[in-house]
């Protein structure tokens, strides 16, 4: 007994020593390989006041974007003329469908052959720290992108001297009790201050008495508290009654064009293609980045509302917003709303048969392509993917594999260089060695 503890705990002390050595070889190289350029910025946050933003689009207009008509509020009567709208700024919150969401703006920018701002060796822009236009691959003042999506901490003035005036800005929340949850199963492990917590259930543990467990200096502690407000990039442990709470909710409402629900993603792909003036193709979508759902931690009344309580600042934001979303349903028409969101998910079974063995998703385990493995959690097989049909029709062919592609070989497709995402990936499978 003693010799195989002894050897577990020789194979941990050597994984412990190879990660450390390449997680600092990582770093090493990252800060020699960034360009270094210095930008004299405001306090955060301004907001619109010092918004220097580029003035015009670089899209290809009009020769590939076509004005189509457009209807009036729940009358679908013709009215005027719009044409689709292709400069978007895209907040990416965290556990929130939000790589499905992407794997939409990557087809459509491709079908536009539009000008993405991407991040530079990772597939999120060095969060997080909070956005800097230098963070951008191979960004130069002056440059003209259409669309920005990748994870971020918003930086509001930055990212509005990167787009166009006109910019759409969008994003997604999701129920805070269920994003905690989510974010608890898939970033727990790295989060230090998790180690500690007994038993088997810690998620459940943890809610008991969060005051006790959760270090607001801790190493990615902010991704088990108001992680919504904090990719916002805000203050995460502020009190719920702090001024500046209501100051950020009042500037999402006037920035944002549209704020999405995940619990009415349907609904919210319906009001995204009404104000951005695309067709129903454009929105078509499979559910990436699914949880299998034996691991998912079915949450009690109790629960619940000790996760809301505990993510009260989020829980404020998301009320606020499903407020306004449900106005925006009604003024849409909801007898249209209806309709709409059946022809998508009409649309989305066609797809779903045309492109999918089997025609849903399954365990990593049983992803017969390595290049259609979604990323993983740490220590964990727990996200879905897809096998793609053998025999999918030549006109289809393409669409498919675009449609089921994990977020992060889509990046490497559309040309970034994802090394330290990779790196990163190595050093993992070391600690699990």
């Amino acid at each position: 007994m003693a010799g195989k503890q002894g050897r577990q705990w020789r194979s941990m002390c050597k994984g412990l020593v190879l990660g450390t050595l390449l997680t600092s070889c990582m770093i090493l190289l990252y800060c020699l390989s960034t360009p270094q350029i210095h930008y004299s910025l405001p306090d955060f946050p301004c907001f619109p006041l010092c918004r220097v933003p580029v003035p015009y689009s670089c899209a290809h207009r009009p020769s590939q974007l076509h004005p189509k008509p457009t209807t009036n509020g729940s009358q679908q009567t013709p009215s005027q003329t719009c044409t689709p709208k292709v400069d978007i700024m895209f907040m990416k919150t965290h556990k929130t469908a939000s790589s499905t969401f992407l794997n939409i703006l990557f087809r459509f920018g491709e079908k536009h052959r539009l000008k993405f701002a991407f991040p530079d060796s990772r597939n999120d822009f060095f969060y997080p720290s909070l956005f800097q236009r230098s963070q951008v691959k191979d960004y130069r003042p002056g440059m003209c992108f259409n669309i920005i999506c990748n994870h971020m901490r918003l930086n509001a003035p930055e990212v509005a001297k990167l787009l166009p005036m006109d910019t759409s800005y969008i994003t997604i929340l999701r129920d805070p009790a269920e994003l905690f949850e989510s974010s608890f199963h898939y970033f727990g492990q790295l989060v230090p201050f998790t180690w500690k917590i007994p038993g088997d259930d810690k998620l459940t543990e943890f809610l008991r008495d969060p005051h006790y467990y959760f270090d607001p200096q801790g190493f990615n502690s902010f991704y088990l508290k108001n992680l919504l407000f904090f990719d916002f990039g805000q203050d995460n442990t502020l009190e719920l009654d702090d001024p500046q709470v209501e100051e950020v909710i009042g500037f999402i409402t006037e920035r944002f064009q549209l704020v999405m629900l995940v619990e009415y993603f349907e609904e919210s792909l319906i009001l995204l293609k009404d104000a951005l003036c695309w067709e129903l193709d454009d929105v078509l979508f499979f559910k990436l980045n699914a949880r299998k759902g034996s691991t998912v931690s079915k949450l009690t009344t109790e629960l619940r509302a000790q996760a809301l309580e505990w993510n009260a600042i989020d829980w404020k934001l998301y009320q606020h917003f499903n407020q306004t979303f449900w106005k925006r349903v009604d003024a849409y028409g909801r007898r249209r709303m209806a309709e709409d969101v059946a022809e998508l998910r009409r649309r989305n079974t066609e797809m779903a048969s045309i492109c999918i063995e089997g025609g849903r998703a399954v365990e990593a385990g049983s992803i017969q392509e390595t290049a259609m493995q979604p990323w993983q959690p740490f220590g964990q097989k727990s996200i879905m993917g897809y096998n793609l049909k053998k025999n999918v029709d030549k006109a289809h062919r393409k669409l498919c594999r675009k449609m089921l592609m994990p977020e992060l070989q889509y990046l490497t497709e559309l040309g970034v260089n994802l090394w330290i995402t990779k790196l990163w990936g190595h050093v993992r499978d070391i600690l699990n060695w």
